[in-house]
């Protein structure tokens, strides 16, 4: 059944262009920012055990914290980088945990020095969670430095964990009410090629839904939040909390193509299209509801209450990548791409230092606040409107940290006799078998000039966006799923995928959207915000066939920016009025959704009224 094999990000070198940057930015900026905060709120003393001395501020997932930072480190070390600050701060944290690590070889930050008599007994504690993040960054610090000392305590724990959960079943539950493990285990059979974790993995899977010991988390949720109603080879629908699930779907399809099982591959396919067709936004986010950060009803996508975090859009990028190994389908690297270049860049600042949690597809400052009579402990939470450098729980900073360092795993994949090109940007490519140079300016531009210096393949396939109406091709092609397909024989092929703004509209299911336009350029989605545009946003209306006048790329945000002639509604001062059509024409300046709320606070907007 795995019939692909995405690339490693290690084959792929940015060269220049917008990708570098940004994977520049995060290695050298957001990394180290991360890091300091973590030192400030005590993330790293945690796993130092230095909170013996009866402190209460260490959180249950502040292992977890440190894990995807410590992944990050891993990544960028593997491909190349030289950071000997961040080994040498890892290495003495892992003498720490070698030496508080129990004998039974538990180890877990929160429950050794805070309630030492309570492990695996709440399955809403995270520590199956927390001990897949420290899988996750074990194997990355060992594969990148050869030093395998943490690997080693994690073995220990997973045998732990074996004994609590499967040997013995003396643990209190038997599935973590927060999705990990599942995948990590799979990478650690991966890593290892010892079986014995990959059956954990499918303990794991078989369990939810299923087990009589695993109770609702709490009094306000149902089995629903954390994927436990129903045995996973029945899922049809993506429900409850949003990186929960999206952390499992990336488990059972791993375990799926490991264990060749199509009925869990089906699952994996139906909980795919229920968020494809009926539950992303078109930034790639998901999860609309702040209660619960979950997914909510089909088409229920508000955009100023959008909750969209951070980490749910990278958890559906890497189900994407996953799925993306089980069939040749266009489909996975077209949500890989609406993520990259909208939900997750709008996750970081411009400057690297700070990030959203949250990712609002709307901001109106009128609406802060909007209950007068109300305290503000019970009035409408709205989402926040700029990025902070740390939050109390700061899952997403790490997260993103780790994401960019392997940004290049998103790329390129080998399909038997075809090697297939997901995504665009300026690299050098080369596995021993295949190697190349992609020039290109994506995404500002769509001419891809690939110059080929060495291919055992027979065929490349270049994926056709989906934004994609008309390209042209400098050599013999056919259309295969979503993929243009031409002879490996070449030693310069390009594809030019016409690039020009566009607008799209929504299902009109989704209420929010009904009578709106969103503007886009190539994969960007693109914004008003007010500081641009000194108007009432949501007075405004703008006809579809209206000509978009195409900037030159901005230095503040990498991006075009765009232009354009809309409608604005007099203020005729009554609250209802006839309609008189007196509208004057405005200037509308657009600028790419991940970029705004980098200025002051204003309003923003994406979807705009339909003329």
């Amino acid at each position: 059944m795995e019939k692909i094999k995405n690339s490693a990000f290690t084959h792929v070198k940015f060269m220049d262009g917008f990708w570098k940057d940004r994977y520049e930015l995060n290695r050298d900026v957001s990394l180290r920012a991360v890091y300091d905060r973590f030192e400030e709120t005590g993330r790293f003393n945690a796993l130092r055990f230095h909170h013996r001395e009866g402190k209460s501020d260490l959180h249950i997932f502040y292992d977890s914290d440190v894990a995807k930072w410590i992944e990050a480190v891993g990544y960028l070390i593997e491909n190349g980088e030289n950071l000997p600050e961040e080994e040498k701060i890892i290495d003495a944290l892992i003498l720490d945990m070698e030496k508080n690590q129990l004998p039974d070889g538990y180890i877990n930050s929160y429950f050794i020095q805070i309630a030492p008599s309570k492990r695996f007994t709440d399955r809403n504690c995270h520590e199956l969670y927390c001990a897949g993040h420290l899988i996750e960054g074990a194997i990355a610090y060992d594969r990148a430095t050869g030093k395998s000392k943490l690997l080693d305590i994690m073995k220990r724990y997973v045998d732990c964990i074996e004994r609590y959960f499967v040997t013995e079943k003396i643990a209190a539950y038997d599935t973590c009410g927060h999705e990990e493990i599942e995948l990590a285990l799979v990478k650690l059979f991966e890593h290892t090629g010892d079986k014995k974790y990959l059956n954990l993995a499918l303990y794991f899977i078989n369990a939810r839904g299923v087990s009589e010991k695993d109770e609702s988390l709490s009094k306000d949720w149902n089995k629903k939040y954390d994927q436990s109603e129903i045995p996973l080879r029945n899922l049809s629908l993506a429900e409850g909390h949003a990186v929960r699930a999206v952390y499992l779907y990336i488990g059972m399809a791993e375990v799926a193509l490991k264990t060749q099982d199509p009925e869990l591959l089906d699952a994996c396919r139906r909980v795919w299209r229920d968020i494809v067709d009926r539950k992303m936004y078109v930034t790639g986010g998901i999860g609309s509801g702040k209660t619960g950060e979950a997914f909510t009803s089909a088409y229920d996508l508000p955009n100023l209450e959008a909750y969209s975090e951070s980490c749910a859009a990278i958890g559906l990028a890497l189900f994407a990548l996953s799925m993306q190994k089980a069939e040749l389908n266009a489909e996975y690297g077209a949500v890989i791409e609406r993520i990259m270049y909208n939900g997750l860049l709008s996750s970081t600042s411009l400057d690297g230092k700070a990030f959203f949690y949250e990712n609002p597809l709307e901001i109106h400052l009128a609406s802060v606040g909007k209950e007068t009579s109300i305290l503000p402990h019970r009035q409408i939470q709205l989402p926040s409107r700029h990025r902070s450098e740390v939050f109390g729980c700061s899952c997403c900073p790490p997260n993103i940290n780790r994401i960019f360092a392997r940004v290049g795993d998103f790329f390129f994949s080998r399909c038997g006799n075809a090697f297939v090109i997901n995504q665009y940007a300026a690299v050098d490519y080369n596995d021993g078998a295949v190697s190349f140079t992609m020039k290109t300016e994506y995404p500002n531009d769509g001419k891809i000039t690939l110059q080929i210096h060495k291919c055992d393949c027979k065929e490349l396939l270049f994926r056709i966006p989906e934004w994609c109406e008309e390209y042209v091709v400098s050599t013999e092609y056919m259309e295969k799923q979503g993929y243009i397909a031409v002879s490996a024989g070449e030693k310069e092929i390009s594809v030019e995928f016409k690039m020009k703004p566009y607008f799209v509209q929504c299902n009109p299911l989704a209420r929010a959207n009904v009578g709106r336009v969103a503007l886009c350029y190539g994969p960007t989605v693109y914004c008003l915000e007010r500081l641009d545009n000194d108007f009432e946003l949501n007075a405004i209306s703008i006809d579809t066939d209206t000509e978009i006048a195409v900037g030159d790329v901005s230095a503040e945000y990498g991006m075009r920016s765009l232009k354009a002639n809309a409608y604005l509604d007099q203020n005729f001062g009554a609250l209802y009025r006839k309609v008189k059509g007196d509208e004057k024409t405005v200037s509308l300046t657009f600028r790419p959704y991940y970029s705004f709320a980098n200025r002051e606070e204003c309003d923003m907007l994406i979807w705009l009224r339909r003329k």
